[in-house]
Protein backbone atom coordinates (compact mmCIF):
# COMPACT_ATOMS: atom_id res chain seq x y z
CA UNK A 1 0.00 0.00 0.00
CA UNK A 2 1.55 3.21 -0.86
CA UNK A 3 0.86 6.56 0.86
CA UNK A 4 -0.34 9.64 -0.53
CA UNK A 5 2.51 12.34 -1.47
CA UNK A 6 1.11 14.52 1.25
CA UNK A 7 1.65 12.56 4.30
CA UNK A 8 4.41 12.98 6.20
CA UNK A 9 5.72 11.78 9.54
CA UNK A 10 5.17 14.96 11.62
CA UNK A 11 6.82 13.22 14.92
CA UNK A 12 10.10 14.77 13.53
CA UNK A 13 8.48 17.65 13.34
CA UNK A 14 7.27 17.28 16.83
CA UNK A 15 10.87 16.46 18.23
CA UNK A 16 12.59 19.52 16.22
CA UNK A 17 10.21 21.74 18.09
CA UNK A 18 10.68 20.17 21.30
CA UNK A 19 14.35 20.40 20.86
CA UNK A 20 14.09 23.86 20.13
CA UNK A 21 11.94 24.36 23.57
CA UNK A 22 14.27 22.20 25.67
CA UNK A 23 17.54 24.21 24.26
CA UNK A 24 16.04 27.52 24.91
CA UNK A 25 15.52 26.71 28.40
CA UNK A 26 18.69 25.18 29.05
CA UNK A 27 20.46 27.94 27.65
CA UNK A 28 18.73 29.82 30.55
CA UNK A 29 20.25 27.64 33.24
CA UNK A 30 23.61 28.24 32.06
CA UNK A 31 25.31 31.25 34.41
CA UNK A 32 29.15 31.62 35.28
CA UNK A 33 28.29 29.80 38.54
CA UNK A 34 27.20 26.60 36.84
CA UNK A 35 29.91 27.34 34.22
CA UNK A 36 32.39 27.05 37.54
CA UNK A 37 30.65 24.26 39.46
CA UNK A 38 31.69 22.64 36.49
CA UNK A 39 35.16 23.64 36.07
CA UNK A 40 35.18 22.36 39.84
CA UNK A 41 33.71 18.97 39.42
CA UNK A 42 33.34 18.11 36.02
CA UNK A 43 32.64 14.31 37.21
CA UNK A 44 29.94 13.60 40.23
CA UNK A 45 27.16 14.96 41.58
CA UNK A 46 26.33 18.34 40.62
CA UNK A 47 23.81 20.56 40.94
CA UNK A 48 19.96 20.19 39.27
CA UNK A 49 20.35 22.94 37.07
CA UNK A 50 24.20 21.18 35.74
CA UNK A 51 22.45 17.75 35.66
CA UNK A 52 19.70 18.81 33.20
CA UNK A 53 22.24 20.75 30.68
CA UNK A 54 24.91 17.51 31.15
CA UNK A 55 21.87 14.54 30.54
CA UNK A 56 20.54 16.83 27.20
CA UNK A 57 24.63 16.78 26.14
CA UNK A 58 24.92 13.24 26.15
CA UNK A 59 21.57 12.13 24.78
CA UNK A 60 21.11 11.80 20.64
CA UNK A 61 23.47 10.32 18.57
CA UNK A 62 26.89 10.58 17.84
CA UNK A 63 27.12 12.86 14.71
CA UNK A 64 28.95 15.93 15.76
CA UNK A 65 29.37 14.56 19.55
CA UNK A 66 32.75 16.21 21.31
CA UNK A 67 35.08 13.58 22.30
CA UNK A 68 38.66 13.69 24.10
CA UNK A 69 41.77 12.17 22.85
CA UNK A 70 44.83 11.42 24.41
CA UNK A 71 47.76 12.51 23.05
CA UNK A 72 51.35 13.33 23.89
CA UNK A 73 51.74 15.27 26.25
CA UNK A 74 47.93 15.76 27.05
CA UNK A 75 44.81 15.97 25.34
CA UNK A 76 42.35 17.18 22.66
CA UNK A 77 39.15 17.80 21.57
CA UNK A 78 37.77 15.52 18.44
CA UNK A 79 34.19 15.66 17.31
CA UNK A 80 32.77 12.59 15.87
CA UNK A 81 31.84 12.05 12.45
CA UNK A 82 29.24 10.01 13.17
CA UNK A 83 29.50 7.20 9.89
CA UNK A 84 31.03 4.00 10.79
CA UNK A 85 34.31 4.36 9.49
CA UNK A 86 34.69 8.23 8.84
CA UNK A 87 37.61 9.42 10.87
CA UNK A 88 37.32 12.20 14.03
CA UNK A 89 38.13 15.83 13.29
CA UNK A 90 40.70 17.06 15.63
CA UNK A 91 39.49 20.33 16.84
CA UNK A 92 42.17 22.73 16.91
CA UNK A 93 43.62 24.83 19.95
CA UNK A 94 46.20 23.95 22.54
CA UNK A 95 47.00 20.69 24.22
CA UNK A 96 44.74 20.57 27.32
CA UNK A 97 47.14 19.60 30.22
CA UNK A 98 44.80 17.24 32.01
CA UNK A 99 41.53 15.19 31.98
CA UNK A 100 39.40 17.15 33.92
CA UNK A 101 40.57 20.39 31.81
CA UNK A 102 39.67 18.08 28.71
CA UNK A 103 36.60 17.71 30.15
CA UNK A 104 35.78 21.41 31.29
CA UNK A 105 36.88 22.58 28.09
CA UNK A 106 34.13 19.56 26.02
CA UNK A 107 31.48 21.33 28.50
CA UNK A 108 32.09 24.99 27.38
CA UNK A 109 32.43 24.08 23.64
CA UNK A 110 28.80 22.26 23.82
CA UNK A 111 27.56 25.58 25.69
CA UNK A 112 28.83 27.28 22.71
CA UNK A 113 26.77 25.21 20.07
CA UNK A 114 23.96 25.05 22.24
CA UNK A 115 23.97 28.95 22.16
CA UNK A 116 24.78 29.30 18.43
CA UNK A 117 21.93 26.91 17.49
CA UNK A 118 19.73 29.19 19.45
CA UNK A 119 20.97 32.11 17.66
CA UNK A 120 20.42 30.07 14.27
CA UNK A 121 16.87 29.39 14.98
CA UNK A 122 16.19 33.54 15.83
CA UNK A 123 17.82 34.19 12.49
Amino acid sequence: MQFPAHVRDRQLEYFEKFDARIRKRLAGLVSPDLIEEHRRQPLGQHSDALDRILNYFRRGGLANKLGILRVSGGFRLVRFAGVRGAPSQVLDGPVIASLDEAYHAAFLARIDDLNASLSGENA
